[in-house]
């Protein structure tokens, strides 16, 4: 029996929470998580229509990028269409959950498959997410510092941008005194005992730790096993906002624009004055992505393709960066097949659906 939390569970080792930024209220929204789950509506914007659509599809989890609810309730009258979502999950044990910011920033979220949509090579995070990486430190006799680091690794630890694996190790001695009640791996109760350990150091990302702790301690041979956590200044460049890539060859600006317009389906776009060069590096950010256009200027991108920017974005690129803006919904649409393929996946033959109710608030013309 597939239970609701199974399906969620994938979605967050794709995309873990700790990767939200702090605005965000990205996780559960409403419902049991525990109850069994009979079927998966995906969206991009949870409203009444899409909640119609869940119970005519007997869908009982509606994942959502955008979140449903942002700020607490200090009251649930049915006076907006937040609120009114809200009390017909709750009557019809529904669970409505939202991917939002940290599928924005995890490692094949919403940029990588624009990114893939557009065509790009050599993709890597434009602006890499900051204070995000642990150094752990850990002592193990020298018997089980393989079982410990493998341990590790599997769960997470030990990635360095190309590289896993990665640890450092020192030899030395350990020293401690059992006391009555304890159950120690070696030494005696009452005695001082010394022991040839091994130091493993190595690093992971914040969202990986607990994780990563409960493998360490699952394979630990001591009791009460010693290790440390250090916050490091790094940046991690697995997460962030915002992607840069290559196309395969330079296009003209204009044809590059009119192929974007084609692949995204988009009634309109609109874009800053040419600045006469070719494209050939790409910068994206799905959605609110302007806070970018530094970053992707300093990058050296040749255009920045955004769902959204301010009208002195428009001018204060100048001539240093085509900005494209596509639209933040049609930006981000892309979000349910991404979530189809997380959880089809470890659940081929789950009853998986797309909504079909276009929530884009911006219309035209």
């Amino acid at each position: 029996m597939v239970r609701v939390r199974d399906i969620l569970k994938e979605i967050e080792q794709y995309a873990p929470l700790p990767l939200q930024e702090d605005f965000d209220n990205a996780g559960v929204q409403v419902g049991d998580i525990n109850q069994p789950a009979t079927g998966v509506l995906f969206c991009v914007d949870v409203t009444e229509e899409v909640i119609d659509e869940a119970l005519e599809l007997d869908c009982n989890l509606i994942i959502s990028h955008h979140p449903l609810a942002f700020k607490p309730f200090k009251s649930l009258t049915g006076s907006t269409y937040i609120e009114r979502c809200m009390i017909k999950a709750c009557k019809h044990d529904l669970v409505i959950y939202a991917a939002h910011t940290n599928l924005d920033n995890a490692t094949g979220g919403v940029n990588y498959k624009l990114a893939e949509m557009i065509g790009l090579q050599n993709v890597r995070i434009l602006s890499p997410l900051k204070a995000s990486l642990l150094k752990l430190v850990t002592f193990v006799p020298a018997s089980h510092a393989e079982a410990v680091r493998q341990a590790l690794f599997n769960a997470g630890a030990g990635c360095i941008g190309n590289y896993d694996s990665c640890s450092f190790n020192v030899s030395g001695e350990g020293s401690f005194r059992a006391k009555e009640g304890a159950n120690p791996f070696c030494g005696e109760i009452g005695d001082l005992h010394t022991e040839p350990e091994v130091r493993i150091e190595t690093v992971l990302p914040v969202s990986m730790k607990s994780a990563v702790i409960k493998s360490l301690m699952s394979v630990h041979p001591y009791e009460e096993p010693a290790y440390d956590l250090y916050p490091l200044a790094n940046n991690w460049t697995q997460a962030g906002s915002g992607i840069v890539g290559e196309l395969p060859e330079s296009e003209d600006e204009q044809s590059f624009l009119l192929r974007i317009k084609n692949i995204f389906h988009l009634k309109s776009l609109t874009h800053s004055p040419f600045t006469g060069k070719n494209i050939r590096e790409v910068a994206i950010c799905g959605g609110s992505g302007a806070f970018l256009i530094k970053d992707a200027i300093a990058y050296g991108a040749d255009v920045f393709i955004t769902g959204e920017a301010k009208y002195n974005d428009y001018y204060n690129v100048e001539d240093r960066i085509l900005l494209a803006v596509i639209g933040h919904y049609e930006s981000e649409e892309c979000t349910k097949e991404i979530f189809y393929t997380i959880i089809s996946k470890k659940f081929p033959t789950f009853a998986l659906h797309f909504s079909n109710v276009n929530s884009n608030p911006v219309k035209y013309l």
